[in-house]
């Protein structure tokens, strides 16, 4: 993503989270930055795909599954993440 394309989280939410080939992963739910920094560590699943489930993704303590944010390609109507990077 671009630098200068700044978005708010809120607009995030509720996207779908895709692969660039078009596999369904779920839906943005959250957003886990470092506090300090600012810088954006995961993304977290909500209604995670049965694809997904089936993935060893990190989970959080309550289960809910992660993509690193650094896997995210590129956002508009979809999170668009690079599969390769996440698995």
């Amino acid at each position: 993503m671009a630098d200068d394309e700044k978005k708010f989280s809120k607009q995030l939410l509720g996207k779908m989270v895709v692969s660039k080939t078009g596999k369904r992963f779920g839906e943005l739910g959250d957003v886990i930055f470092e506090t300090g920094s600012g810088e954006l560590i995961h993304i977290v699943l909500k209604n995670p795909t049965p694809y997904t489930e089936r993935l060893e993704l990190e989970r959080t303590k309550d289960g809910e599954l992660l993509i690193p944010f650094s896997a995210v390609m590129a956002v508009g109507d979809f999170v668009v993440v690079a599969e390769e990077d996440i698995v």
